[in-house]
């Protein structure tokens, strides 16, 4: 039988465990908008950008000099 001739650390042998595994992205509706995003990422919506539920952004639009 092997045996190591020093031992692994636990945190190695815990990341081979199911438990740091990656798993399907978490999918928030927002209250105010009513739109599903990701957890803790900002989405566009009718050229406003939304976090938790405020206006961050709002896209500027440029109007041709003619």
């Amino acid at each position: 039988m092997a045996h190591p001739k020093r031992r692994q650390s636990t945190t190695r042998r815990d990341k081979r465990r199911t438990h740091y595994k990656i798993e399907a992205p978490q999918i928030a509706v927002d209250k105010t908008t009513g739109e599903s995003h990701l957890y803790h990422r900002a989405y566009w919506l009718d050229g406003k950008m939304y976090y938790r539920g405020k206006v961050v952004m709002e896209k500027v639009q440029e109007e041709d000099a003619e």
